[in-house]
């Protein structure tokens, strides 16, 4: 099964074309063409902080949840399986299955890009096919970033209030609202205040 190279643990040094590059380069199984029978639970849960836990215990390595990382789907009821050709698992997501960690930005205006590595080691340029929205999942309004496949990443706390302070530098976009372009789409964080 190809997996993605492990990509760097920070993003910080590469440029916006050198994250675009990796993250095109990374090869993951083809999960959505997998449709092999339920076969039960995992015992495996994602928290809202991006532990992952099996039986109730963290997973301490991390090469582990990557490689778990590559074969989860959402399916269309919205519930999250870790599949293979041979079989399919549940496993609880208390939140996103993923969490944007880092964030790096080039450009400014319409011409900015947006790029963020998640706990499990994606890299995404936030753009048409992976939009940065704020949605409130039953635990007050948070921003999540469209990874792949219908599996988003909670934007971290630390990474969010990078995004902020960005936006609140920029001219207010369509509507008056609140947020900054990336890959040429604009993606609100709030309104202008009246």
């Amino acid at each position: 099964m190809p997996l993605t190279n492990p990509p760097p643990d920070a993003i910080a040094g590469l440029t916006l074309a050198e994250i675009a590059r990796l993250a095109a380069d990374g090869r993951l199984p083809p999960v959505e063409t997998w449709n092999p029978a339920h076969c039960g639970d995992s015992a495996m849960r994602i928290l809202a902080d991006g532990t992952w836990l099996h039986e109730g215990s963290p997973i301490g390595r991390i090469a582990m949840v990557r490689l778990f990382s590559t074969v989860l789907r959402r399916e269309a009821d919205g519930g999250h399986v870790l599949v293979t050709p041979v079989e399919k698992l549940s496993i609880a997501v208390d939140d996103a299955p993923f969490v944007a960690v880092e964030m790096s930005s080039e450009g400014s205006g319409e011409a900015r890009r947006l790029a963020f590595r998640t706990n499990v080691g994606d890299l995404v340029v936030a753009g048409p096919a992976h939009p940065l929205t704020l949605a409130d999942r039953g635990h007050g309004e948070h921003p999540y970033l469209r990874v792949r496949g219908g599996l988003d990443a909670l934007v971290a706390r630390p990474v969010y209030y990078e995004l902020a302070g960005l936006a609140i530098d920029e001219p207010s976009g369509p509507d008056g609202a609140i947020g900054l372009w990336s890959d040429g789409m604009f993606f609100a964080l709030g309104q202008t205040p009246a």
